[in-house]
């Protein structure tokens, strides 16, 4: 009888021929793309979600929408893959929840759609599953375990042995820190080659640069080892241990990440009071801004800081990231966020300023935190490029970022996973952020 009643209703209503409305679909219409597989714009697109996955991009008068859909008007507009940060890095786990979900959404709301934890603790898995099943809002998390360093690994088989724990654990990659022995650092990569699993982060100084090359590492964080290597923290780099050293991270396959704008502010070379004038600030708590204050005062009054020994250092960073780019190195976006002054998701835009100052157009900056973060996590997902059955990680601008990059400082809308954040909504919860921050 329920039967016979649920189909009378739905003939009264007109709906017992009618197809269901497709399931969460999506569609930006009359769109101009930027697909970043390529430097180009595909102008007055359709682009069709379903779920969490890209099925159709195509011409306007060639893509149906289908009933139901979901429409956002993208004329005028420009879509592009979401962003990613390369070495990020989350709350402990004494923060508050709400902390942790305001750092999720930072990122979120600059377009940052994935995340690589250089970092993990002891919820960083918990976190990585919700977010990435959509059970919490944020971006797609990858991560790094505990840190192997001077203090964690004290012989050969502790590094083999957490080697082969972080794997069972479920750890994505392992975080190298200053400190092992060229015996443990050497451990440590043959069974992180052997079971199946990626390392990257510092260069310890007794290992070098060339030998964690040849070892395999495949991210050196923070251009770690470069300067050193080629004694630009004496005087000029020299250009042709430059190149000789980048070819040998091209052949390597190996990527750098190289956080730029961190660096000036651990360095000291940074004016205090624009840091302390970032309007970003506003998002973090406050305590941690007060801190971050009082550590880059203690630093410039230390006398530990020698100011041009710092600029020097800073300069050749530029040389290097310049000369790594020239010679087609794999190069990751990456910020080192939260850590000072480096709020998640804005400090991307410092990031951007100081790679164009190296050299590098919107485009090539742009490919390093989309197309290039794909090719690195292939084989874990499809993502970096607006295509069929890629991720559906989007942002929506205003502006042609190949144009202007400060076009991505206010995204008409950022989409994760198939979920779309519009303007509106992101400027609400960054409003509320702001304000119990300052309460």
């Amino acid at each position: 009888m329920k039967a016979v009643a649920l189909l009378s209703l739905m003939l009264t209503l007109g709906l017992a021929g009618a197809e269901p409305p497709p399931p969460n679909t999506i569609a930006f219409v009359g769109v101009h793309v930027i697909p970043m597989d390529r430097e180009d714009v595909l102008a007055d697109r359709v682009v069709l979600i379903r779920e969490d996955r890209v099925v159709a991009v195509g011409p306007v008068d060639e893509v149906e929408v289908p009933e139901g859909a979901v429409r956002i008007d993208g004329r005028g507009r420009y879509l592009m893959p979401g962003l990613a940060e390369m070495h990020g890095h989350l709350l402990p786990p004494d923060a508050s929840p709400d902390e942790v979900e305001n750092i999720l959404f930072l990122y979120l709301a600059n377009g940052i759609t994935t995340v690589r934890v250089m970092l993990g603790w002891d919820n960083s898995l918990e976190i990585r599953e919700k977010t990435n099943s959509g059970a919490l809002l944020g971006p797609t998390f990858y991560m790094a375990g505990p840190s192997f360093n001077g203090n964690s690994i004290r012989s050969p088989e502790e590094a083999e042995a957490k080697v082969r724990r972080q794997k069972a654990e479920g750890w994505d990659l392992l975080k190298i820190h200053p400190g092992l022995t060229r015996e443990e650092y050497d451990a440590m990569a043959r069974t992180a080659h052997e079971v199946g699993i990626r390392f990257g982060g510092h260069v310890p100084a007794e290992v070098g640069l060339r030998h964690a090359i040849e070892m395999g590492q495949e991210t050196f964080d923070h251009l770690d080892g470069y300067v050193e290597h080629l004694g630009g923290d004496a005087g000029p780099v020299d250009e042709a241990a430059l190149a000789e050293v980048a070819r040998l991270t091209r052949g390597a396959g190996a990527w750098v990440v190289p956080t730029m704008a961190l660096w000036e502010y651990l360095y000291g070379t940074a004016d205090p009071e624009v840091l302390r004038g970032y309007p970003e600030l506003r998002y973090m708590p406050r305590r941690q801004v007060e801190g971050w204050a009082r550590n880059y005062a203690r630093r410039l009054a230390s006398g530990q800081i020698d100011p041009a020994a710092a600029r020097l250092i800073i300069e050749n960073r530029m040389r290097v990231l310049a000369g790594l780019h020239r010679a087609g190195v794999g190069i990751l976006m990456g910020t080192d966020s939260p850590q000072l002054y480096s709020v998640p998701g804005f400090s991307l835009h410092r990031e951007l300023e100081r790679m164009t100052a190296a050299g590098m157009t919107p485009y090539e900056v742009l490919r390093t935190g989309t197309y290039n973060v794909g090719e690195y996590f292939n084989g874990k997902d499809t993502f970096g490029v607006v295509a069929v059955g890629r991720r559906a990680d989007l942002v929506l601008l205003d502006g042609n970022p190949l144009e202007d990059l400060a076009h991505l400082r206010r995204p008409a809308g950022v989409m994760v996973r198939g979920r779309w954040l519009p303007a509106e909504e992101i400027a609400a919860r960054l409003e509320e952020i702001a304000e119990a921050n300052a309460r």
